[in-house]
């Protein structure tokens, strides 16, 4: 029985989203009156947020499905700091343009997971919105004051540059400031009393709490989410062949967008120790029917899989667009063929010939290491052109091109990609 009384603890906790909470006997207990009011910030450094940032979107989700209200912050200001937490080196200072271009490719998928309208309707805001209007001195004499360097630099964050003797600029030793006055700025504008984010953002997040407490006297909370990565170690989202895009939308350019198919492929692609834990975590399925799948075993956790990959796609794309891909996968792997609809991974023509067979692997995303890439050559299941290969070395070469223009690259019989020489 859970020791909590509030939907909205029982449901972060049982399904695997706690990792630290600054009070959660009185987070509980507030949630439990069903007005909480919480929010996530994303900054504007792409035009399309990634899988990664699922994680806190499906907070969001569960926050409003329990009652309270999610609050999306878009960091239309912050972005032209740039956030340094986990982060060895400065991100490159982005545009005005370019920021308000990323913006509006990133606010396009909160609609697919967050309900806007109703009595505890989703809000949107840019932190640009208060910002962009500081007064540089008013601002150190009113926030400034009540932080102090010696925390500072006990940051994660600050601490790790400073201790690998990487620079630090003056910019980026700001950002704390700024998220921090984010959250008092939110609670005073819409009585804010939760910030959730990444396990990286904790100091952060307690010094916004802080705050708050200082100049306004309440109480508000954090929490976080521990680091998600999968079993083999790879952080959540991203592959070889670069982030799992949400966005589909094709005017953003194909270097920030993922189709339907190529997204319900990478959940398909899951590996076997990641299911349950994905199905808790990006999904809305009942935690019974989630049992009831992650008891499969052998070749029927397949089937798990795809329960993972319809339900993810459906999310973000409708149920039609899950359904064509899982029919267009079906068909695929049934004929053995390089039909059109498999996930193509394109390459500079100059660049083929250093890739190797395991490299190819790993590249394509059917295999998440190159020692997982290894063991299934070993085993005489990875396969250019439906030819097994027995070196791992090997490169790719031009003669591998078929009459499609792509190098078709298999692990067994159900999973195919392409890479296509550009």
């Amino acid at each position: 029985m859970s020791k909590y009384k509030s939907e909205l603890m029982k449901t972060l906790t049982e399904r695997g989203f706690l990792y630290q909470c600054t009070d959660e006997a009185a987070l509980d207990a507030l949630a439990s009156k069903g007005d909480l009011s919480g929010y996530i910030g994303f900054d504007c450094t792409a035009p399309s947020l990634h899988v990664g940032s699922l994680v806190q979107i499906m907070m969001l989700r569960i926050l409003q499905k329990s009652g309270g209200r999610p609050i999306v912050l878009l960091g239309g200001g912050t972005t032209k700091i740039g956030d340094p937490s986990d982060k060895d080196k400065s991100r490159p200072i982005l545009t005005p343009e370019n920021i308000e271009d990323n913006k509006n490719g990133i606010k396009q998928v909160f609609s697919k997971f967050l309900d806007f309208d109703g009595p505890n309707a989703a809000i949107m805001v840019d932190n640009a919105d208060w910002l962009d209007k500081l007064g540089y001195i008013e601002f150190l004499r009113t926030i400034g004051t009540h932080f102090t360097i010696n925390k500072m630099v006990a940051l994660e964050s600050v601490k790790r540059r400073l201790d690998n003797e990487q620079p630090m600029t003056f910019l980026e030793f700001n950002y704390t400031l700024l998220q921090s006055y984010d959250y008092l700025e939110l609670y005073r504008r819409h009585d804010c009393r939760l910030q959730m984010g990444g396990s990286d953002q904790w100091g952060n997040i307690l010094g916004g709490a802080d705050l708050t407490r200082r100049i306004e006297g309440a109480n508000v909370f954090g929490f976080t989410t521990p680091l998600i990565t999968t079993a083999s170690g790879a952080k959540m989202g991203k592959t070889a062949a670069g982030a799992r895009w949400l966005n589909a939308d094709a005017n953003l350019g194909s270097g920030f967008t993922l189709s339907p198919y190529d997204y319900w492929q990478f959940w398909r692609n899951t590996e076997d120790a990641d299911v349950a834990r994905f199905l808790r975590l990006f999904t809305d399925l009942p935690l019974e029917e989630i049992t009831r799948l992650e008891a499969f075993e052998g070749m029927e956790i397949n089937t798990a899989k795809i329960r993972l990959a319809n339900e993810a796609t459906t999310m973000l794309h409708g149920v039609d667009a899950a359904k064509a891909a899982e029919q267009t996968a079906q068909k695929t792997f049934e004929q053995g063929g390089t039909a059109a609809g498999l996930p193509t991974f394109e390459v500079p023509v100059g660049d083929l010939e250093n890739i190797s067979a395991t490299e190819a692997g790993v590249l394509t995303g059917l295999c998440a290491s190159n020692g997982e890439a290894k063991r299934h050559i070993k085993a005489g299941a990875l396969k250019i052109n439906d030819e097994k290969t027995t070196d791992g070395n090997a490169k790719l070469s031009a003669s591998d091109v078929n009459a499609d223009g792509v190098i078709k690259i298999s692990v067994g019989k159900k999973k195919h990609a392409l890479i296509k020489p550009v």
